[in-house]
């Protein structure tokens, strides 16, 4: 027998958002990443220029394999940039490395809501690997608190991805600030710079959303078998 369950209709407008997000993220990526900055630099020389110029001289900057796979490292101080970006002098390249660097100075600066992000990682990935086991058995054996503390594990995450997102607002605020007030671009270049920070940050907000909805559709069918 067919089972329907109306639930996952509220996945749908995540599923959407991510989509939209995804596409704007290409399609920024894909424009300004074939337009060179007037500076000429690479962004791996950019960013390292960043950081020492604001006083951040224990941050490693390293080349990645990937696409788009640049990111921060606070525990080792490793700021990768993955291959498309690292030598490349492109508009986008310096705008994704400078948000990088933007969570480097975070770091040094003590940034609460980093902070805070970096001391929950450990119980969040713990959660993400528990929720599903115990609110499944939770289902087959029909005991309620077992739901709901899968459901609690599952929370974890979507404070995760709230707390996230000022982080990473705050990376690329810190990343054109650094870039224009440095004389790295021009008033000109700064808006293609916004426009790939905001698509990327764009993706954020769709995970947001889609876990916040994840959540509710966890508490509709707990609380339907109360």
């Amino acid at each position: 027998m067919f089972f329907w369950d109306w639930t996952y209709l509220l996945l749908i407008p995540g599923l959407i958002l991510g989509i939209w997000a995804q596409a704007k993220v290409n399609g920024a990526y894909s424009k300004y990443s074939r337009v060179p900055s007037q500076l000429g630099r690479p962004a791996s020389q950019v960013v390292a220029d960043l950081l020492r110029r604001n006083g951040n001289n224990a941050v490693e900057v390293t080349s990645v394999s990937g696409n788009l796979t640049d990111h921060y490292n606070p525990a080792t101080e490793t700021l990768a940039l993955s291959q498309g970006v690292y030598g490349s002098t492109s508009i986008a390249a310096l705008g994704i490395a400078a948000h990088e660097a933007g969570h480097a100075m975070q770091k040094m600066e003590g940034y609460a809501p980093m902070r805070l992000c970096t001391a929950v990682v450990p119980l969040v990935n713990f959660g993400s690997n528990a929720y599903f086991p115990l609110f499944l058995l939770g289902i087959i054996f029909s005991w309620q608190p077992l739901i709901y503390l899968g459901i609690l594990c599952f929370a974890l995450s979507v404070v995760f991805s709230l707390i996230t997102l000022p982080v990473e607002f705050n990376a690329s605020s810190r990343a054109i600030a650094m870039l224009s007030q440095g004389g790295y671009i021009t008033r000109e270049e700064e808006p293609a710079v916004k426009a790939v920070l905001s698509a990327a940050a764009l993706t954020y907000v769709a995970a947001a959303v889609t876990s916040i909805l994840s959540l509710l559709r966890l508490l509709i069918i707990a609380r339907n078998r109360d």
